[in-house]
């Protein structure tokens, strides 16, 4: 009997493994949608006669309701199957779309970029926790990362080509390919097998695991990755402007989603072999300060030059989600839905903060050209506190991985 069970089981969660890359196709599309905007400031400031700073503020409202509005909206639908939940998260993330590409002003565009942002904020965690529940512990992380995946290839892909379709079409155009996007996600997920998965915690859950200095440590640390990666990106247009001398930034958003894919793919492998998420962080922040100091640099010296710490902050940025999640697992396994939610949360509430002090500190009079190195200080001091609070607590409770 036993036997039996140890053949029957992994055949199960092969089987089930597979629905895994129908959920990534909803990140795809919001990493589309979170990541193409940055590139379509410049045409938003122009066809709405507003400056640069100001149509940024549309990252920060999406990345704000993703962070803040999502978690309650998913508290109130947290009776139903979580194929309900990302259905109806995916139709709200669609309308939020159709309506930024007719909005006529900034305050419509604003509302809509708030809509599209829950709709996201509801989608996202309820995918990765689904995608761990179609497989076994121990291939969880290669699960998580191929939802961050998701999110990678979109931007990788879907920004430029955006971006393109932006210079023919118009930056309305780019709008209506993400509302197609969402269209063709949400009839993905109707082909997705019912889940048993813990619906995402309210707020004040949230708050109360936040009494853990462990866990506290460790989403301050994503806080402010947050902060520094999407503050950066959010202008990452006006900096190759400034620093670089040309108007050409398709290239950056490449080189930039290009290393997301690499460090979002193989992290994963790296966390279940290693089985270190503490120290996968560390050496992930050192290569995020190392490449953000570099890039004015490299910039000003040579266009070519820039591209490589382009990749490699993109690699790093986008793989410290993973272990990240799993140091959060690991410190609440009788609640992993609550260590994922307050993950997500924090990344998404820092890149709102970033994307609104970024344009704070463009409109300061600081130049383009210099916010890599305001980005990297913040890195700086999530490292330090990486290294010093979250490395006492894992000393005391272990650097595991484990969780049911």
């Amino acid at each position: 009997m036993s036997a039996t069970q140890k053949i029957a089981t992994p055949k199960k969660d092969d089987t089930r493994s597979k629905f895994i890359p129908l959920l990534a196709l909803g990140t795809f599309a919001l990493g589309v949608d979170a990541y193409v905007m940055a590139g379509l400031l410049p045409l938003v400031s122009a066809d709405l006669h507003i400056s640069a700073s100001s149509a940024g503020q549309m990252v920060t409202v999406f990345t704000l309701c993703y962070a803040l509005g999502g978690p309650i909206f998913a508290t109130l639908l947290a009776t139903r199957p979580a194929k309900v939940v990302l259905g109806v998260a995916l139709v709200v993330f669609t309308i939020g779309n159709a309506l930024t590409a007719v909005a006529p002003s900034l305050w419509v565009l604003l509302i809509a970029r708030a809509v599209a942002g829950i709709g996201a904020g509801v989608y996202s965690p309820f995918a990765a926790a689904t995608a761990a529940g179609l497989t076994s512990p121990e291939r969880r992380g290669r699960a998580l990362a191929t939802i961050m995946g998701g999110l990678s290839i979109g931007t990788v892909i879907g920004v430029p080509v955006g971006m393109l379709l932006a210079s023919h079409m118009g930056w309305r155009g780019t709008l209506w390919l993400i509302t197609a996007l969402g269209v063709v996600a949400l009839i993905g997920i109707m082909r997705l097998p019912q889940v048993a998965v813990s619906p995402p915690p309210p707020l004040g859950q949230r708050v109360r695991a936040l009494a853990s200095g462990r866990v506290a440590g460790i989403v301050s640390v994503s806080l402010l990755g947050g902060i520094a990666s999407l503050g950066l990106y959010t202008y990452l247009a006006e900096f190759i402007v400034d620093a670089a001398h040309t108007d050409q930034t398709v290239w950056a958003m490449w080189a930039w989603g290009a290393g997301g894919i690499i460090g979002s793919l193989l992290i994963g492998r790296i966390v279940d072999r290693t089985r270190r998420p503490f120290a996968a962080v560390a050496w992930i922040l050192v290569l995020v300060v190392a490449s953000q100091l570099v890039m004015p640099v490299a910039a000003h010296t040579a266009v070519a030059l820039a591209a490589v710490p382009l990749v490699i902050w993109g690699a790093a940025g986008w793989a410290i989600q993973v272990p990240q999640q799993h140091q959060l697992i690991a410190a609440q396994p009788e609640q992993a839905t609550v260590a994922v939610s307050l993950n997500s949360s924090a990344v998404y509430l820092g890149s709102g903060l970033g994307s609104a002090l970024g344009g704070v500190v463009l409109g300061l009079g600081v130049a383009p050209g210099s916010l890599p190195y305001y980005t990297a200080a913040l890195t700086l001091v999530a490292l330090i506190l990486h290294l010093t609070v979250v490395r006492g607590a894992v000393r005391r409770g272990g650097d595991a991985v484990t969780a049911p």
